[in-house]
């Protein structure tokens, strides 16, 4: 039987890269998956079908993960589709290089509401769905919250916060049953990096990154969604507090 049969799933973020590679992993574990997105709608509904074509269960829901009117609508549908909820994955992410002489408060306001409020927001919302027996919460981080690059300021910023929440509520948690681990990924290849330029044919910046990174390699959307299915699966059950760097040694 797969390891996440019976199990319902929410991925924020999940219309393309390492989010559909998430609830795509998910869903051939058994899972039945919420594929969430903001404004590509044709990229979740793309998800969703590779996901049924393969025998799994998926729908794609819209909401905005910085609002909570929108957070609410979402965990409503959700249950609406598939009841009680057992893992949830805070993916949804945005970035822009920006050195800090050129910082802008619109940037980084738009960085920390989606890439730390926003799981608090969902993280919030969800514990009025996690059934009786607790589940499993896996933040999606990133290695810039150790790594430092330069212009990332607010980047790394949102995603040390989010490490941070997440040790924080490992503890406070854990009396329902509820395990809350991060997955950190390094440089890796995805639809949403190869359009910010910073990963593809001659990006200097990919370059000093594979050299950065002692295997060898920019990692792919498969190798972070393998780690994730591990924590959303009873084989991790004894792993709270968790921050994995799935960066191939980069660190």
């Amino acid at each position: 039987m797969s390891k996440l049969q019976r199990k319902a799933a929410l991925v924020t973020g999940a219309s393309k890269g390492i989010g559909a590679g998430i609830a795509e992993e998910l869903a051939a574990a058994g899972a039945a998956v919420v594929v969430n997105y903001v404004s590509d709608r044709t990229g979740a509904d793309s998800v969703v079908d590779a996901i049924t074509a393969s025998g799994g269960h998926a729908i794609a829901i819209q909401a905005d993960v910085a609002k909570s009117a929108d957070v609410a609508r979402l965990f409503e549908r959700t249950k609406e589709s598939f009841g009680s909820l057992d893992i949830l994955v805070n993916n949804a992410g945005v970035y822009q290089a920006m050195p800090v002489a050129e910082l802008t408060e619109d940037e980084f306001h738009r960085e920390i509401n989606v890439n730390l409020l926003g799981p608090m927001l969902v993280i919030r919302e969800s514990l009025r769905y996690f059934g009786p027996e607790g589940g499993s919460i896996i933040n999606i981080g990133s290695v810039a919250s150790r790594v430092h690059s330069p212009g990332y300021s607010i980047y790394s910023a949102s995603k040390a916060g989010l490490d941070a929440v997440t040790g924080v509520l490992s503890k406070e948690l854990a009396p329902r049953g509820i395990r809350v681990n991060s997955v950190n990924p390094g440089a890796t290849l995805s639809e949403g990096t190869k359009q910010a330029g910073l990963y593809g044919v001659g990006s200097d910046f990919e370059k000093q990154l594979v050299a950065m990174t002692p295997l060898g390699r920019t990692g792919r959307p498969a190798d972070i969604a393998k780690v994730v299915a591990f924590l959303a699966s009873d084989d991790s059950g004894w792993l709270t507090g968790e921050v994995i760097l799935a960066s191939g040694g980069l660190r």
